[in-house]
């Protein structure tokens, strides 16, 4: 394809579209031609970083605008409708992570994208983590063999605490719109990752609770426990967390070496039993097609490659599936544990 691709945004009350904004705007690949949001303050602040058309009506941009991909930041609910609605007219979809609120539009998303003959990608912002990119290729090369143990913590303070907009956080804090709290914004990462890197798991664990805000609608923590017949791998989440210790952190565990791939601090460390405490390992060498969705959603589909597996339509929905079944777990109630009861004599 001679010419960039012509991209269109649908929805903006999803914080993570300013980033994306950003790199479309210095895309080669790439050409916004169209912004809509219901959200009129939104529209006026995309106005103040991009030059293209905005409209405060998804259809009506759909209907005036020749687009060759939609990328699609609205909220897990609506973003599914959306991406359905963009893939029906034919475009090329971007969707940010997790694909939908709930697994029925997670299937509905990728049925649709295959009948239409689109290309369907699901952005997992740390995909383009340099120290994860990095240890995913070493993974594939064979370097720490079989993966038998994954884990993978995401947390912060929570999304207010954060800095996220009123928009993202409206949604956000609401089951229907999200489908869940911390569980499905956070969790999802590792479960992602997980899947990635093992598969399907054969079972699937979690608790979640409103353990320190105590007033949310939704829940502030969760972990969820995938069980594989040679491994297992663990996705923590949490929107109370005081500090970023640990946060962002992927441990992988191969049988011939470990991988830590902290994605705040930029750093991946390899440790064997030649090297018990670790050796950081040089990140140079990742890819220009990986440096943000952008630029590998247009690579692959001016190659005719398939996108790595992370952000594959399968790992997302997949993912989503793990996601729906952590969440009929935490909802069981806990077998109680005996208390101890002295003998009186």
């Amino acid at each position: 394809m001679l010419r960039p691709y012509r991209v269109v945004v649908l929805g903006l009350h999803h914080d993570h579209v300013w980033t994306h904004l950003q790199d479309l705007r210095i895309s080669r690949q790439a050409e916004l031609v169209g912004v809509a949001d219901p959200n009129l303050p939104l529209l006026s602040q995309a106005r103040s970083k991009v030059s293209c058309p905005t409209y405060a009506d998804y259809e009506e941009l759909l209907e005036s605008t020749e687009a060759d991909i939609a990328y699609i930041f609205a909220s897990n609910r609506m973003g599914a409708l959306l991406a359905m609605t963009a893939a029906k007219r034919g475009l090329h979809v971007l969707i940010e992570k997790p694909m939908a609120a709930d697994l029925d539009d997670a299937d509905e998303i990728l049925r649709v994208s295959e009948a239409a003959g689109v290309q369907l990608m699901v952005n997992w912002p740390f995909a383009w983590s340099p120290p994860l990119v990095r240890a995913l290729s070493l993974i594939e090369e064979g370097d720490i063999g079989r993966v038998w143990q994954v884990r993978y913590r995401a947390a912060h303070a929570g999304p207010k605490e954060l800095g996220c907009s009123r928009y993202f956080c409206d949604w956000l804090f609401d089951t229907r719109l999200n489908g869940g709290g911390a569980l499905m914004d956070y969790a999802c990462y590792g479960c992602a990752l997980a899947r990635t890197l093992m598969g399907m798991p054969k079972g699937v664990r979690a608790n979640k609770g409103h353990y320190v805000k105590t007033s949310m609608e939704v829940e502030d923590n969760a972990t969820v426990l995938l069980d594989y017949e040679r491994g297992s791998a663990l996705a923590e989440a949490s929107w109370s967390q005081q500090g970023d210790l640990s946060s962002y952190t992927a441990f992988i565990y191969g049988e011939e070496g470990t991988l830590i791939a902290d994605c705040l601090k930029g750093t991946l460390t390899r440790a064997d039993q030649e090297h018990a405490n670790g050796e950081e390992v040089p990140l140079d060498t990742v890819p220009a097609s990986f440096r943000h969705a952008t630029a590998h959603f247009t690579t692959a589909l001016s190659t005719g490659e398939p996108v790595t597996p992370l952000v594959s339509a399968q790992v997302g929905r997949d993912t989503q599936a793990i996601l729906a079944a952590a969440r009929r777990a935490s909802e069981e109630p806990s077998t109680p544990i005996r208390a101890y009861q002295p003998e009186i004599s």
